[in-house]
């Protein structure tokens, strides 16, 4: 078992138990905008091929979600899609957004589908992986020596915090001004810390809380009530805490010395997007956004990407890493989520590039490095 596959084993009381038995599953699939629809056929090959290889059966039906929303219905998340969703086993979403609905004036933005969908699923704790293939080393802009060996979980608390504080405007002129609140709560803190610790006993037992404690409230808030779970819940675990300005550094500077981080909404969006550069690229890195009973939503960590839809040069490993995600986390069927990463390994190693991660050299398309994964799966 990879060090990702120790996730479902800690935290089972979110997942369906391992399984060899043929499975029926019902995954809704969330294309969205931009290169969104581009990557979730490719992530949809690769599920209905191991489905076929395994013997499992796979039902999908597309719902609509973000600005394709928008333009259809005048709702970046309808009614519809969040039943779909609900009564789903897994969800597998592309990206929503992108310029056309950027006009801050708007009534409604796709992002807000997006906030939306965490909050009505209850998806408190999102897992983002950081982890750097050896063959895509030399693909990130930071040298060799500094990136080798990284390997992060992050996991970022999604319903909670500056996203969903209240939020206003006031005033005209020069006078205008606009506020958006951080609340966090006890228990909301006291979920996600759990999480992280025992996802930290599963791996190199070792825990990183970040905040920002020096300045704000609700991180003084997040920082008393970590230090409390962690000492009476899990004493084995190492634990200790960075400020999220000095984080951002450490990112740099010395990654590989973290091995689980946990963290709120704001500070987890900003550092993994940062983290995302060190194996070179957004395209490679997946996520999962898990709640204490029903579906998880697996989606990659990169946006939509306007500027390359329609161009079959986006990069879809990291959805097809977000099914693997799916497949352990939400299905419990371990081995075929490794028959993935493998393949997607395979394919890396055979020198296949997409123009993301090519450097200069020759890249490949978005449906040929999904068809590469695929042939190697069928192996």
């Amino acid at each position: 078992m990879n060090r990702l596959g120790y996730i479902s084993v800690l935290i089972s009381h979110f997942f369906t138990p391992a399984t060899n038995t043929p499975l029926k599953a019902n995954i809704v699939l969330l294309p969205g905008d931009g290169i969104g629809p581009e990557i979730v056929t490719q992530a949809q090959r690769v599920l209905e091929t191991v489905a076929k290889s395994f013997g499992h059966q796979f039902e999908f039906s597309s719902h609509m979600i973000g600005g394709i929303a928008i333009d259809t219905c005048g709702d970046p998340l309808p009614q519809e899609t969040i039943d779909a969703c609900r009564d789903a086993d897994a969800i597998l979403l592309g990206a929503v957004g992108g310029p056309k609905w950027d006009d801050p004036s708007a009534k409604t933005r796709p992002e807000v589908g997006l906030l939306k969908i965490r909050k009505e699923l209850g998806l408190f704790a999102n897992l983002r992986p950081i982890r750097l293939f050896d063959e895509l080393l030399d693909a990130s802009p930071l040298r060799r020596d500094i990136i080798e060996g990284t390997d992060i979980l992050f996991l970022r608390e999604l319903t909670g915090g500056i996203y969903f504080g209240e939020s206003g405007t006031g005033g005209n002129g020069q006078e205008e001004s606009a506020y958006q609140s951080m609340v966090y709560s006890v228990g909301e803190v006291e979920r996600i810390v759990r999480l992280a610790a025992k996802a930290a006993q599963g791996r190199g037992n070792r825990l990183t809380s970040v905040d920002k404690a020096n300045v704000l409230e609700p991180s003084r808030l997040w920082r008393r009530v970590a230090a409390k779970v962690m000492q009476e819940e899990f004493p084995d675990v190492q634990y200790d805490v960075v400020l999220v300005d000095a984080m951002a550094m450490h990112l740099i500077n010395r990654p590989s010395d973290f091995d689980v981080v946990v963290t709120g909404n704001m500070f987890g969006d900003i550092l993994t997007d940062e983290a995302s550069m060190l194996p070179g690229s957004l395209g490679m890195l997946p996520s999962a956004s898990l709640g204490s009973d029903g579906p998880g939503l697996y989606e990659p960590i990169h946006g939509s990407a306007p500027d390359i839809a329609g161009q079959e040069i986006a990069n879809p490993l990291a959805t097809i890493l977000a099914s693997a995600m799916l497949l352990r986390h939400s299905l419990g069927l371990e081995s075929e989520a490794t028959s993935i990463e493998s393949a997607v390994q395979a394919v890396l190693s055979d020198g296949l590039r997409t123009h993301d991660i090519a450097r200069g050299g020759e890249a490949i398309g978005t449906n040929s490095m999904g068809s590469a994964v695929v042939d190697r799966l069928t192996v």
